[in-house]
């Protein structure tokens, strides 16, 4: 018996429309879904390798104990009610023992059921302390610096309106890669209404060789360049006069602070030239309309705020704020709750502000760790301290749902030490990760093809129904059904935190406002509004002062600098000439390949096969001063972790600069012996550290523009 089941898939952050194929209860093939708003019918290697996924043999099958020792890699198989009631009962051992703040989930990058359980377990037990792998690097620096400068996020995947934009800047995004669908739109841009296309990027991205003008920006100096820009666009009154009159606050000021940028002094600092610096801000101010798009990469430093608020202060000294072919608002969908509500941006699903008071980095980083915080978390480095130092309070049980932390959070030997000395982990996931080798308990979860629930990020006009396209394999359970069957054996946990009976009630609870049931929405596939433009002429605002603040009176009153600026990174050709004899390479990591999300997907033989080996890019005449040739293995070592080294091989590229290399992050080898799975080998966090200096606002470290030394 042949069936199509039409459905989300979730092997990334895009949620693409799809048809999966199903042959006697089997799934087949996934296909791309024509009439979805998202893919239109587009579906990359990903997707289309998730069969091998629901189907590999290593997937985990059973909740599983741990037998031995701590990473010993004994296990004993259990049943479900064993499982919960054993760690329902830790979990209360933990909280008379520390208190529930002592408690914690952690969670990383990912549109996963998951991030829901996480971010509602410790909610529901009464602690502030909802942990965060990479946020702080990730997503939170763009959050706080677009809340507090326009009210809402608009440069990321949901923003952009490549589809009517004449002028279109990627920068320091690699969206062919990241995100497909999106990133198809801007060549089609291209291609067939010539928009013109501006990429920022150290690296030559298959994009940015499409592009009408590279920048290829020195890692770390991405916010002087925007500060060069803008003072650019003022001087040569290329800005909107109107809007910034109408509804920009703190202009003045903000004029004053960029003449501290004369563009010879940018040039010199970003290795750019003046005159492509000059054509790239009078391209962006003068064709109309506009896009600009950026992503982590810029927020991988210790200016990722700062950036972050000039480049959506360019799109609004141009005009390009939700007009058609700029940067929009997204649209809300009446009736709907949003997911991003149960992941804590709703005061519904947060504790109180006495214990948000107690949230580890609430006093350092008030800004996405206390109260105020839009998406509060807390930054892993912190959290990892906690473990280890007991400062400011010891964290001893960790409820782990959709993360890897040894391989993705910043030093991983100290992470793995950590996450030993806890008392009581958890882990759910699809594999036995290096992070699950170390659990008291792990828990086998559902692939979306096992799932239903509804599919919200990062959409903009729309909604879209993930149904269950098989009966859940093995004993497999939905996150939140994990969850809501956990916290009904904790008498002491706040039932009201969870108020449904099972994933179904959630579902229904989410929809029931616009007047449909789950059912329906499964039936309708997904749920569309019209765009309506300039949202801002009716309602303002959602800024303290109803303006776009140029001038941002929350920085200010948080006693950070209420104007973007330029710090140096603190290892760079400027701040540590010096150190540069010794690592006299510029390190920067994380560029996105379409057959990897972060650290999953190595185990897929289909996608392994694109990429087998985890490269290093280095330009030709680097690596002859080296003695290095094309796919030599070579060791990669960084003033941050002494003593430590990874290794990559060797792939040579003109598409660089010869002072910088390139490599990926997120390698571990699945098929390599337990517990570690080669997670110390080629994994780049090994080198990386989460101490300070760290970025003032949201705890950013460098891990793009440090410096670092290769060699054979």
């Amino acid at each position: 018996m042949k069936r199509i089941v039409r459905t989300t898939c979730q092997a990334c952050h895009c949620e693409c429309g799809v048809l999966v194929h199903v042959k006697d209860g089997i799934v087949t093939k996934v296909e791309g879904d024509p009439e979805h708003p998202m893919n239109r019918g587009f579906i990359c290697i990903k997707g289309q390798a998730q069969p091998q996924l629901l189907y590999h043999p290593d997937r985990l099958k059973y909740p599983l104990k741990r037998a031995g020792e701590r990473g010993g890699g004994k296990w004993e198989r259990i049943s479900w009610n064993e499982a919960l009631d054993s760690i329902a009962e830790k979990l209360t051992m933990v909280k008379e023992k520390y208190g529930s703040e002592s408690i914690a989930s952690i969670h990383g990058t990912g549109p996963r059921a998951a991030l829901a359980a996480s971010s509602l377990f410790p909610f529901v037990l009464g602690s502030p302390n909802h942990i965060s792998v990479d946020l702080h690097i990730c997503f939170a620096p763009s959050l706080v610096a677009e809340f507090c400068t326009v009210g809402n996020s608009i440069t990321m995947e949901q923003g952009p309106d490549y589809r009517n934009a004449n002028c279109i800047i990627v920068w320091g995004g690699n969206p062919l890669a990241s995100h497909p669908p999106r990133g198809n739109e801007i060549v089609e841009a291209k291609r067939k209404r010539k928009a013109k296309l501006i990429v920022i990027d150290p690296r030559q991205t298959p994009l940015a060789s499409q592009a009408d003008l590279w920048l290829p920006v020195r890692p770390g100096t991405d916010a002087l360049l925007a500060l060069g820009m803008m003072r650019l666009i003022i001087e040569e009154e290329l800005y909107d006069k109107e809007f910034v009159d109408e509804w920009c606050y703190g202009f003045d000021k903000l004029r004053e602070r960029v003449k501290e940028y004369p563009l010879e002094k940018v040039a010199e600092i970003t290795w750019l030239p003046a005159d492509k610096i000059r054509e790239a801000a009078r391209i962006y101010a003068t064709t109309k309309p506009a896009v600009l798009h950026h992503r982590v990469a810029v927020e991988h430093n210790v200016n990722s705020t700062q950036t972050d608020r000039a480049l959506v202060i360019l799109i609004a000294l141009t005009g390009n704020i939700d007009i058609k072919g700029g940067n929009l608002f997204p649209m809300s969908i009446e009736g709907y709750i949003p997911s991003i509500v149960l992941a804590g941006a709703g005061k519904e699903f947060r504790p109180s502000p006495e214990v948000e008071e107690r949230r580890i980095g609430r006093k350092e980083f008030p800004l996405v760790a206390g109260p105020d915080a839009v998406l509060p978390f807390v930054p892993s480095p912190l959290a990892v301290e906690a473990m280890l130092t007991g400062n400011p309070y010891p964290l001893k049980a960790i409820y782990c749902a959709g993360g890897n932390p040894v391989v993705d959070a910043q030093n991983s030997k100290r992470v793995w030490k950590a996450l030993k000395n806890l008392e009581l982990l958890v882990v759910t996931d699809f594999f036995m990760t290096p992070t699950a080798e170390l659990a008291d308990y792990v828990l086998p979860a559902t692939t979306w093809f096992e799932r239903d629930d509804c599919c919200d990020i990062p959409y903009m006009d729309f909604i879209s129904a993930r149904q269950k396209v098989i009966e859940p394999l093995y004993e497999c359970w939905d996150d939140l059904k994990i969850l809501i069957e956990l916290v009904k054996r904790i008498p002491w946990a706040n039932r009201k935190a969870v108020p449904w009976n099972d994933v179904n009630e959630c579902n229904e609870w989410m929809v029931k406002g616009m007047g449909i049931t789950f059912e329906d929405f499964k039936k309708r596939g997904y749920i569309a509004v019209p765009h309506q433009y300039k949202k801002y002429e009716g309602q303002g605002f959602d800024t303290p002062t109803g303006k776009v603040e140029l001038y941002s009176t929350i920085l200010e009153k948080h006693g950070y600098d209420p104007l973007p600026s330029y710090r140096e990174p603190p290892e760079s050709p400027i701040s540590t000439p010096e150190l540069m004899k010794e690592y006299p390479l510029i390190l920067i990591t994380g560029g996105r390949h379409i057959a990897y999300f972060h650290s999953e997907g190595r185990q897929l033989p289909r996608l392994r096969k694109l990429v087998p080996d985890p490269e290093l890019e280095i330009h030709p005449e680097a690596a002859k001063g080296l003695g290095i040739n094309n796919r030599d293995w070579v060791w990669l070592e960084t003033p941050k972790i002494k003593g430590e080294r990874v290794r990559f091989k060797a792939k040579l590229t003109s598409g660089i600069h010869p002072k910088v290399v390139h490599v990926p992050h997120g390698w571990w080898f699945p098929e390599k012996p337990a517990p570690e799975h080669g997670c110390f080998e080629s994994n780049i966090n090994v080198v990386m550290s989460g101490d300070p200096p760290r970025e003032e606002i949201c705890a950013s470290v460098p891990t793009r523009g440090t410096l670092c030394k290769v060699y054979k």
